[in-house]
């Protein structure tokens, strides 16, 4: 990331108080050089993500660091929670290596005017749209990425999360159910029109409810521009980012996000409507990323469609909320200014992969 425009200045409104992160950093992490500069990761939607570089470039002293917190405005109930985002992450780096560990929390607002966490920088590369330079020698790029993608995904849903200390993470009893209710909940709070499709949807989901899969840890938000690689290898994903939703649940919720992104040649417009990498290159199918994660799990995805349209139907709630913090005025980000009528073609697309579900299952 160093050097290339995975960092940025940060953008008007989402600045930190420097002299306040400063502060707080040296009472817990002492010795670290001067001076500060406070740069974004500016990819993102939701979490801001701040570069915290402590010494000159270049200097052998040089030490980065990673400070995460909330969006500014009004939040959803249970959302972009940092206190569990750092619970997970200064656990699980001992029992999965992609993920990065997380050293310190703020629980209020002195450091970064609500509660952060920071944690390690880890220098990579992160795939977007447009390949970098550094990642173009290699061949069948955007399969590999792809796979490991899922690899990645798989190799989660297998770590013991009791040996991991995270068992009170999450209640696997009930999981789906609560699931459903929660994002309805969330859209209530977040829609200001009548959206009768939406409701719809929820009932085909809630009145097709598929027997639950042996519980594991889930990510919640997998996607390709979550992850880093390092550019000399493309088939095993580096660092998986944004754990803010991580919890004890199904694991075919995770791949029913990841498939609700995944767009592939052919699909309708619905289909490309999702803010979510897709690369300049050839990728696989849905299918195939879910026949690898078959494989590499050892499980069923018979039910997979369900899954699928719930990642679709949840996405609509997730862009809900953003479009409504800019309508409202909480957020200058001029990205989600257009996200309104994205949402009512996530909704549709869900219901059309029920419909199809049905039909292949009466068939």
């Amino acid at each position: 990331m160093r050097g290339s425009a995975e960092v940025a200045p940060v953008r008007a409104g989402e600045e930190l108080d420097p002299a306040r992160v400063e502060a707080w950093l040296r009472e817990h992490l002492p010795g670290l050089p001067s001076p500060l500069a406070i740069l974004q990761f500016p990819g993102g939607h939701a979490n801001l993500t701040y570069l915290l570089r402590f010494g000159a470039p270049g200097s052998p002293a040089l030490r980065e660091l990673v400070l995460r917190r909330p969006p500014r405005g009004p939040l959803a109930p249970g959302s972009h929670d940092m206190a569990r985002e750092y619970k997970v992450l200064s656990r699980l780096w001992r029992h999965y290596d992609r993920a990065p560990r997380a050293h310190l929390f703020c629980a209020d607002d002195r450091a970064a005017g609500a509660p952060c966490f920071v944690m390690e920088y880890r220098p990579g590369v992160v795939l977007r749209r447009a390949i970098p330079d550094s990642m173009r020698q290699h061949a069948d790029l955007g399969r590999r990425v792809s796979f490991a993608l899922v690899d990645a995904l798989a190799d989660l849903h297998a770590v013991d999360y009791r040996a991991a200390g995270l068992e009170d993470l999450g209640r696997p009893e009930g999981f789906a159910e609560r699931q459903l209710a929660g994002w309805a909940k969330r859209w209530e709070l977040a829609v200001e029109r009548e959206l009768p499709a939406f409701e719809e949807v929820r009932a085909a989901l809630g009145a097709s409810l598929p027997p639950a899969q042996a519980p594991g840890l889930i990510h919640n938000d997998p996607k390709l521009d979550n992850c880093q690689f390092d550019p000399a290898n493309p088939d095993r994903v580096q660092s998986v980012f944004d754990w803010d939703m991580c919890t004890l649940g199904d694991p075919l919720f995770d791949m029913g996000t990841l498939l609700a992104y995944w767009g592939e040649p052919g699909d309708r417009g619905e289909r490309q409507t999702q803010l979510v990498t897709a690369l300049d290159t050839e990728c696989p199918s849905r299918a195939e990323l879910a026949e690898r994660y078959a494989a590499r799990r050892g499980v069923s995805l018979r039910d997979l469609a369900w899954y699928e349209a719930f990642g679709l139907w949840k996405s609509a709630v997730v862009l809900q909320q953003l479009y409504i913090r800019w309508k409202r005025g909480q957020t200058q980000d001029a990205r989600f200014a257009g996200l309104e009528r994205v949402v009512p073609q996530l909704v549709r697309a869900a219901g059309r992969v029920l419909e199809d579900r049905a039909k292949t299952r009466s068939a």
